[in-house]
């Protein structure tokens, strides 16, 4: 077997305190936060003088991670239109299985999230919408059914 897990997955941010809260109000928990800088850093993603500060934040079940990182230099670079449509080749979404999609939405609009579209029924076994959160990350919610 070549692959034996996946790690996480990697979001560049503008404003680390507010994916941060995004993140954990959905449920993730913060399982640390710090700089990040060095020529070990620059070797491995390839861009001189690389000045971040990373949190990483873990999945309620431990098995899922997204980090988050904040370049203070250099200067990130925005993916045009801003923000992306669901369209955009690259990644676009993760996704995450909650228990109340409805309360999810709720919570998620109070930090300023919006629908991307609405939730929606997929026969009897899912409801799920996309929210578009900080920096116009999207995130799919799930709520299995049954």
């Amino acid at each position: 077997m070549t692959i034996r897990r996946m790690d996480n997955v990697l979001i560049v941010v503008e404003d680390l305190d507010a994916a941060v809260a995004f993140f954990t109000e959905l449920g993730l928990d913060l399982e640390g936060r710090s700089p990040v800088e060095g020529r070990w850093v620059e070797r491995i993603i390839g861009l001189e003088g690389v000045r971040q500060e990373v949190a990483m934040l873990r999945t309620p079940d431990g098995h899922g991670r997204i980090e988050l990182a904040m370049f203070h230099s250099p200067e990130p670079v925005r993916p045009e239109p801003r923000p992306a449509p669901p369209h955009t080749l690259g990644i676009r979404r993760v996704m995450f299985a909650v228990d109340d999609i409805d309360d999810v939405v709720v919570r998620l609009l109070a930090h300023g999230a919006e629908l991307v579209g609405e939730i929606v029924r997929f026969e009897d076994v899912y409801r799920l919408c996309y929210v578009r959160g900080p920096e116009g990350i999207i995130v799919g919610l799930a709520e299995e059914l049954g």
